[in-house]
């Protein structure tokens, strides 16, 4: 999936970042699934950024580059990102080719997809769908202590992506095609199910990155449930 460039922000936290160009080259690839895989690559000169931010990424010499949510927690000298191949994709089927050392073109920081300081000891619930749970990997690399609650819709039971890095008892697994997981049904699904039991926590943040319909259907469910609009933070994949 690929981030869209316009983002659905209700709550709105305030991040300034240089935006710079970097002359970048593979370090590795690591599959995570079948259909996914992990890119990690040096960063030359190094890229600050805010946990939730994305980057452009696109094989050097290029004028293709999508925008991937950047993966890892800051700190280092490289960065990895998330990335679903796309069959016929110009850019993820590149991507997927490239060995350590490949030359790779890299811009930004950009987004406001991020974690307000002064909700920082609050209650969080990240929802996502497939490659959606990246900006959610980095938040909780980052963020020692962080008290969160972590809801995975996947289609598959082999899209649990590196659930090792997560503190299990806090994620769902929502699984709609083929059994396993948690819950056996759309992340919607679930949300509807804590609705209706009333367990929905109208005191947390939430934060959703995802396929627009999930993002749309979710915000209904929660504000007619009384979580308000001030708590509600998403960015849109397709």
């Amino acid at each position: 999936m690929y981030l869209l460039t316009s983002e659905v922000i209700f709550g709105y936290t305030s991040v300034r970042s240089l935006i710079v160009s970097a002359s970048c080259s593979v370090e590795h690839l690591r599959r995570v699934s079948d259909s996914a895989f992990v890119l990690r690559f040096s960063v030359d000169p190094g890229i600050p950024f805010t946990p939730g931010q994305y980057v452009s990424v696109g094989p050097s010499g290029g004028i293709h580059m999508r925008e991937y949510s950047i993966y890892s927690p800051p700190g280092g000298s490289a960065l990895e990102i998330l990335v679903k191949e796309v069959e016929g994709g110009y850019v993820t089927t590149r991507l997927a080719r490239l060995r350590s050392g490949a030359p790779l073109s890299v811009d930004g920081p950009f987004g406001f997809f991020t974690l307000d300081e002064q909700w920082r000891e609050q209650r969080h619930v990240f929802i996502a769908t497939g490659t959606g749970i990246s900006p959610f990997h980095c938040f909780v690399g980052a963020c020692d202590g962080l008290e969160y609650r972590l809801l995975h819709g996947i289609r598959r039971v082999d899209e649990c992506y590196e659930y090792e890095w997560y503190d299990r008892s806090r994620i769902t697994t929502c699984v709609s095609r083929g059994g396993g997981g948690d819950f056996s049904g759309r992340v919607t699904d679930y949300l509807r199910q804590e609705a209706a039991e009333g367990r929905l926590d109208r005191e947390a943040r939430y934060y959703l990155c995802g396929n627009c319909d999930m993002i749309y259907e979710a915000f209904d469910i929660l504000q007619e449930h009384g979580v308000p609009h001030s708590h509600l933070f998403a960015e849109v994949y397709y």
